[in-house]
């Protein structure tokens, strides 16, 4: 069986593959403290718990955007399950043209994003994840990736509003009963959620136009994932598909298009 691992600033991601299907997918909160031992035994239990165990993975494929946690994980990798993990880079040549300036800061989840968007969907496509950043990935038709967009995500956004202004504080990232704000919550949760809304439909229409080759008729695949894409996904109609696992699957085909060489 194939491990999958998405590290992300956020969270962790495991997806358990028996060739195409995925059998069993965890996540756990990212701790860059945490050793080799620690993650061991937290990935340990919860396969356990699922009814496997490490002698049952025959590889491991690693996506990291925390520098940090790679060579944990690869330690993890060798000295738990006698393997040695495939980590994806900007170098490794999956059927993704990376046409951008400079391809080597392209984080690698990015990298496998975009090949399963382009694969499961289609092309051209924009992919947005809601987590930590909210970020826009532009995929062509012919599934090169085209450069994108980074912005503040949700929760970054309201902890730097309560934070800054000290008469302001957390409120629950539930969208309020309308934009207009009858209190201090609902102004907050209009500003925050409403205002997030208008900045990915907004940067949609941006980075549909800037896609060569469009008219005014194309079809352009919109699709969400991340921690926060069910809660901002019913709120913007140009979102068409919300996959929570499309980095795993990314990795799967990026594992499958390596091996199969």
């Amino acid at each position: 069986m194939l491990l999958a691992i998405d590290i992300s600033n956020t969270n962790i991601k495991f997806g358990l593959y028996n060739s195409v299907t995925m059998k069993h997918h965890w996540v756990v909160s990212t701790a860059r403290q945490r050793t080799a031992d620690e993650y061991a035994m937290v990935l340990h239990d919860l396969m356990c718990h699922a009814g496997f165990n490490f002698s049952a993975i025959d590889d491991i494929i690693l996506s990291s955007v925390v520098p940090p946690l790679t060579p944990v994980f690869q330690d993890l990798a060798l000295r738990y399950c006698a393997k040695e993990a495939l980590v994806i880079t900007h170098d490794l040549d999956l059927g993704v043209g990376l046409l951008v300036d400079n391809p080597w800061e392209l984080g690698s989840d990015r990298i496998v994003t975009s090949l399963a968007a382009h694969q499961l969907y289609g092309g051209p496509a924009i992919i947005i994840a809601f987590s930590t950043a909210t970020t826009f990935d532009v995929v062509s038709e012919s599934g090169d990736f085209l450069g994108g967009a980074i912005a503040p995500g949700l929760v970054i956004s309201a902890e730097a509003l309560s934070s800054a202004a000290s008469r302001l504080y957390r409120v629950d990232m539930t969208p309020p009963r309308a934009a207009l704000g009858k209190n201090t919550i609902e102004n907050m949760q209009s500003g925050i959620i409403y205002g997030h809304v208008g900045l990915v439909q907004g940067l949609i229409a941006r980075l549909r136009q800037e896609i060569p080759g469009m008219t005014e008729n194309s079809e352009v695949k919109v699709i969400a994932h991340g921690g926060l894409a069910q809660l901002m996904a019913p709120l913007i109609p140009e979102i068409q598909y919300v996959n929570q696992y499309l980095p795993l699957e990314g990795l799967r085909l990026a594992y499958a298009k390596i091996r199969n060489r």
